[in-house]
């Protein structure tokens, strides 16, 4: 295991590859899929907004007390594309990854993720004085 720094969030991003199209263009699917997603991961849901786009595919963002969960689908293509941003760690966005990954029935997934708000940067350039950030350190890539 290598060194991970101080941030403030973690940004996992998502691939769903070969995903029934039928799954991917329900937009009140996709809703429920999203918000049980962000519930399964322990987060607090504060409210989410969906569009469905005409001809086919969905927009939509579950906001979150910790931050947000987004997914962008593309029925025709069997694509979906979801970011899952969570902020201290009393959530865990791998689970709300591997929670999606199961419902939209994907043949292929390709994830990663990004440290949001490196402390260390965040003291070097603030406005005034920042002595201690309250931030619990997290290793890159443990779930």
């Amino acid at each position: 295991m290598g060194f991970a720094l101080p941030t403030l969030g973690r940004h996992v991003l998502i691939e769903f590859y070969g995903c029934p199209s039928d799954i991917i263009e329900n937009n009140r699917l996709i809703e429920k899929y999203m918000n049980e997603a962000a519930d399964y991961a322990g987060a607090t849901i504060v409210e989410s907004v969906f569009h469905h786009f005409n001809p086919y595919g969905v927009s939509g963002a579950v906001i979150i007390a910790e931050s947000h969960l987004t997914i962008h689908t593309w029925p025709e293509y069997g694509y979906a594309s979801v970011d899952v941003y969570t902020c201290g760690d009393s959530v865990s966005p791998w689970k709300a990854a591997d929670y999606l990954g199961e419902k939209l029935q994907a043949k292929k997934t390709e994830s990663f993720e990004v440290p949001r708000g490196m402390v260390d940067k965040i003291k070097q350039y603030a406005e005034q004085d920042i002595h201690e950030v309250q931030v619990k350190p997290t290793l890159k890539g443990v779930k």
